[in-house]
């Protein structure tokens, strides 16, 4: 077997806060599939969890971003 030159991808949990129903779900996932980079997400609506794969670590700035203009909050970042 050859070096391996694919970068593994990043995997990152945020805390959202305000997801109450499967819209919710659907309004975030949107909003963080739509940032550069991002290649899966998935909700935990129980948790309140959004779990972003990307190529590259995300500016928290952007997820914050993202999941503001879905209509809900960043709790403190990564959780």
């Amino acid at each position: 077997m050859g070096p391996m030159t694919e970068q593994r991808p990043v995997v990152q949990t945020y805390a959202v806060t305000g997801m109450t129903c499967e819209h919710c779900v659907r309004a975030v996932t949107a909003e963080l599939s739509a940032l550069p980079g991002v290649e899966e997400v998935r909700i935990d609506l129980a948790a309140g969890t959004a779990t972003v794969t990307s190529g590259q670590p995300l500016p928290v700035e952007s997820v914050r971003a993202a999941v503001d203009e879905a209509g809900y909050d960043l709790a403190g970042g990564i959780a």
